[in-house]
């Protein structure tokens, strides 16, 4: 037998992403959660009424965005009556902001300055560059991935939308 000693072999266990647990917000930071959905839907259904509403059984176009910002409405009341009467010690399910909800706003801002430009701009750079982003900075992919996949998902979603179904989104490329 030899007297040399055999090293251990080193852990190569696939590093897990580890999360920060998720503190709680508190009362007051749970009554803005609930009064944000309720400001936004009735924003919502302010544009809606100036469309024609028509009825059930012949919608006019702010119809449904009248339902759905009526839900979103109703959900926001719900939010804050519920955050309102809670007792202060008592958990209420609101997270704490953190460096996350950076990422929600920054989301939330490009997909407001894509819809902006979609009109002005056409359909395919505001999509490779909204794609690109999202997945270069939110979802910390590699450059020449995130360049890639913008890359084939916009041109899938021309050759779906644009080509396949006939949709009349505006575009720069006519093929």
């Amino acid at each position: 037998m030899s007297g040399a000693v055999m090293a251990e072999p080193a852990s190569e266990a696939p590093q897990e992403e580890t999360f920060e647990e998720a503190r709680p917000g508190g009362r007051v930071q749970a009554v803005v959660a609930g009064a944000l959905p309720v400001a936004i839907g009735a924003f919502a259904a302010w544009l809606a009424f100036g469309l024609r509403i028509g009825s059930l059984t012949d919608p006019g176009p702010g119809l449904w965005p009248l339902i759905v910002a009526g839900l979103l409405v109703a959900c926001g009341v719900g939010i804050t009556v519920v955050a309102a009467t809670a007792k202060a010690h008592a958990p209420n399910g609101t997270e704490a902001f953190t460096r996350g909800t950076t990422a929600v706003l920054c989301a939330a801002g490009a997909l407001a300055v894509y819809a902006s430009l979609f009109e002005v701009v056409g359909f395919e750079a505001p999509t490779l560059l909204l794609l690109f982003a999202w997945l270069r900075f939110l979802g910390r992919e590699s450059w020449p991935s995130s360049a890639v996949i913008a890359v084939v998902a916009t041109a899938a979603a021309y050759a779906l939308f644009i080509l396949g179904l006939g949709v009349p989104l505006p575009h720069l490329i006519a093929l």
